[in-house]
């Protein structure tokens, strides 16, 4: 009787529960239908594929579909056993209410937003929007996002390198024709005290190329100053300008303010000021060359001058307060102390010595680079064809060097003949780019492609003559033989002759007539005035200074005794009316100018003879005091 009783007890309770579950599985798809309505409840169950078990009678499918719509789960495929009920409600229960918890907090929040959309503008509302958006979304969107997509589509894009990549001299050695400027600009930068470098010398001879490979010769050294990582920064002095107002300062760094300048926003907001480091900060440790640096704005150039001696960039802003605690650290140290360029200047220019700034050049070591010979066109017109793996005719190096004295020039020249050559073939059904030969034909072609003209249009040598000799002048860093001609005729009147000469001479050329007829007088005891002569400067150059005295001297000479001069040779130097040669500048660039056009020998004045470079070859230069002494040797046998 009592195990009855017992039983139907049990039974009871079992009854109890069951129903207390059922309870609880109706109230929790009550709150669901409360918190998401009953629509959005049922597609939910639709989209998770449980709204069979939501509808079923069994009590253990519809707690599985309280599983799978509370915890967005479709996977959700285990049903409870009875025991386990419970617990399952309890953890649905209380997933529920952090549910229930955030949506409540969030339409608190959203009335307060509400009401300060009242209060506030519709602009501060706006803004407060796309500071939410951005702190969720960060920085990008949909346009950015598209913009990076077709950024980094282009860059997988890559054409063939080109010519000049190729032919591009990777080591020193490769640099024709500047031995000894490339030594000297190694020796200045390898030292353990490396000084700053001037590079003086034509376009196209290699100065850039020189300076970065001199940097890496440096890195090999034991005692060397610069690190394996030691950076080569470069730039064009001629895109470099001060702004007066600070407002940017590629060069030596500026300081965006808060509000006007470009800020970070976050720096903005709290008014802290924000230092833009510059190239000389980038440089530090390393090289900073400048290219074209004679075309520097000259107050850049003087705070240049002021961080070479410092090493290091000051900054400052009315808007730095030291005492912000809201100023970063690194910002903080950039303004009381200043940023780091420590670094090796190297400036490069076509400019001459005189035009540069005198205070650049006292804290300058200078390095002169040597013009291009066409001997030294030829080697690099052969050393680029073995790059480009193609065979020239023997002559094409030696026309070349007749068009140009730049390297980098040179190397165009061949570089369009090979593309030309391609293209030729391509036409004829001819893909391979193997066995192309260059042919004088070729560079013709280009050479009238591209209009040029022969760089030396002086054929020196030949027979002497009368009244005819080569002086010697300077542009730039370019020496260049000039062609004087002279003619005498006895004048009308005895005593009235009339001298002409080139209006376009230049006033000390004509001077340089003036001491001529003197000298000439008191060596010859000839009087000029009994003669009619005209000198002429053949393509009317102006002569820049009296150091075509000489030249003109031994023309007119050669015109009244009708002696006929030697046409292989050159000569410069300044004449006074005592017939002394004094000395006169551009010595090494006349020099070299002279081996330009095949002049065997050269006369200069005495006292330029410490000028005449070393180990030079293929050319005799005589020194002279007096004009005495180049008469002997001038005039035709």
């Amino acid at each position: 009787m009592s195990r009855r009783l017992n039983n139907i007890a049990k039974a009871s309770d079992h009854i109890e529960i069951k129903q207390e579950i059922e309870q609880r599985v109706t109230a929790l798809y009550g709150l669901l239908d409360d918190l998401w309505g009953t629509d959005k409840l049922v597609l939910r169950a639709s989209k998770l594929g449980t709204l069979q078990e939501m509808r079923s009678e069994d009590v253990a499918e519809r707690i599985l579909a309280l599983m799978r719509l509370i915890n967005g789960d479709p996977t959700i495929d285990t049903v409870p056993f009875p025991d386990e009920f419970s617990d399952v409600l309890d953890h649905l229960e209380d997933i529920l209410a952090d549910q229930m918890a955030r949506k409540s907090l969030e339409d608190e929040l959203e009335q307060k937003i509400a009401g300060r959309m009242q209060e506030r503008y519709e602009e501060f509302l706006n803004e407060i929007k796309m500071q939410i958006i951005r702190e969720k979304a960060g920085p990008e969107n949909a346009q950015t996002l598209k913009k990076l997509a077709i950024l980094e589509k282009l860059d997988r894009k890559k054409l063939a390198r080109s010519a000049m990549e190729i032919l591009r001299p990777t080591k020193l050695e490769d640099i024709v024709g500047q031995e000894r400027a490339v030594r000297a600009l190694v020796s200045k930068i390898a030292s353990p005290f490396p000084q700053h470098v001037i590079v003086y010398g034509p376009p196209g001879v290699g100065k850039t190329t020189a300076a970065r490979l001199a940097l890496e010769k440096a890195k090999l050294f034991p005692n060397t100053p610069f690190a394996e990582d030691a950076p080569f920064v470069e730039v064009d002095g001629t895109t470099l300008r001060w702004d007066p107002r600070d407002v940017t300062n590629p060069l030596l760094g500026s300081v965006h303010d808060p509000i006007y300048q470009g800020a970070r926003r976050d720096f903005a907001d709290t008014g802290v000021p924000e230092p833009k480091l510059g190239l000389v900060t980038d440089a530090h440790g390393g090289i900073l060359f400048i290219d074209e640096i004679g075309e520097m704005d000259p107050l850049l150039l003087n705070k240049l001058l002021k961080v070479l001696e410092d090493k290091r960039v000051e900054f400052d802003s009315s808007y730095y307060d030291p005492h912000d605690n809201n100023i970063p650290r690194y910002i903080k140290k950039i303004f009381e102390e200043g940023a780091p360029a420590d670094f090796v200047l190297i400036g490069a220019t076509t400019r001459s010595p005189q035009e540069l700034n005198p205070a650049l050049r006292s804290r300058c070591a200078e390095v002169f680079f040597e013009p291009l010979t066409p001997r030294d066109i030829q080697q690099i017109v052969i050393n680029a064809a073995e790059k480009l793996q193609v065979n020239v005719h023997p002559r094409v190096p030696e026309i070349i060097g007749e068009y140009t004295i730049e390297g980098r020039k040179a190397i165009n020249i061949l570089a369009d003949a090979y593309g030309l050559c391609l293209f030729e073939r391509q036409s004829q059904n001819n893909s391979s780019m193997e066995g192309v030969t260059i042919s004088p034909e070729d560079i013709f072609q280009v050479i009238q492609n591209a209009r040029l003209t022969p760089y030396v249009n002086i054929n020196v040598g030949g027979a002497p003559e009368i009244g005819k000799i080569y002086g010697l002048g300077v542009h730039g860093f370019v020496g260049s033989v000039l062609e004087i001609e002279s003619v005498a005729f006895p004048a009308a009147e005895k005593g009235k002759g009339k001298i002409r000469f080139n209006d376009t001479a230049g006033s000390m050329a004509k001077d340089s007539v003036f001491n001529a007829t003197s000298v000439i007088r008191k060596l010859t005891g000839k009087d000029v005035a009994d003669y009619d002569l005209h000198i002429n400067v053949v393509g009317g150059g102006n002569i820049d200074g009296p150091s075509a005295g000489v030249a003109i001297f031994l023309a007119v000479l050669s015109a009244l005794e009708e002696k006929p001069l030697r046409q292989d040779i050159a000569v410069t130097g300044e004449l006074s009316i005592q017939g002394m040669v004094k000395p006169v500048g551009g010595i090494f660039e006349k020099i070299y100018g002279a081996k330009q056009v095949g002049i065997k020998t050269v006369f200069i004045p005495e006292k330029n003879q410490q000028d005449i470079p070393a180990g030079l070859k293929g050319i005799d230069i005589i020194p002279i005091k007096h004009v005495s002494q180049i008469m002997e040797r001038v005039f035709a046998e």
